[in-house]
């Protein structure tokens, strides 16, 4: 297998022009699910199984699962912001550093409880919002644009999607 599809076994993420109030609801229920399906994937793995990578010098089970709540607790904030400021600017951070932090090393029940608590707020703010909210839009400083909250929640859409395939995908290397 190529490495391209090991990255990405779901592929890149392609944004659209626009999204139709359909694909936005199954965008929120991926949102409302991902933490069980994340919780239900994980459950049976041991701590050795939870330290195999998904592919090749990629990151571990564990590392996925502490890379999911540190990049969703940064989405809940940048949806906050964003219906809360004028095209704020969000702060990036560095995904493959936080990685080598030492709490990466923690067992991963305090990550998945994070994240359940981390979806139901996102998953009520986003019930809440208007057509004219998902117009709202918040500036990205590594990419020098703007992006709608639409295509931020079709991004994450993905994102759940992306980890819960490399998971599957370490899942199958192990004996």
């Amino acid at each position: 297998m190529d490495l391209e599809k090991l990255k990405y076994p779901i592929g890149r993420f392609q944004p659209k022009d626009n999204y139709t109030l359909v694909e936005i609801e199954g965008f929120i229920d991926t949102i409302r699910s991902f933490p069980k399906l994340l919780r239900q994937e994980v459950a049976s793995l041991t701590s050795e199984q939870l330290e195999t990578p998904y592919r090749p010098e990629g990151w571990t089970i564990r590392q996925v699962v502490h890379h999911c709540a540190d990049s969703h607790m940064n989405a809940l904030l940048r949806f906050k912001l964003t219906l809360t400021e004028d095209n704020p600017t969000i702060k990036p951070y560095k995904e493959a550093a936080f990685a080598r932090l030492d709490d990466y090393e923690l067992p991963i029940v305090f990550s998945l409880n994070v994240i359940e608590g981390i979806h139901q707020h996102w998953v009520f703010l986003l019930h809440g919002m208007s057509a004219a909210d998902y117009e709202r839009t918040y500036f990205h400083p590594e990419h020098q644009k703007s992006f709608d909250l639409c295509t931020a929640l079709a991004t994450y859409h993905w994102h759940c999607q992306h980890h819960l395939a490399h998971i599957l995908q370490a899942k199958s290397t192990i004996a």
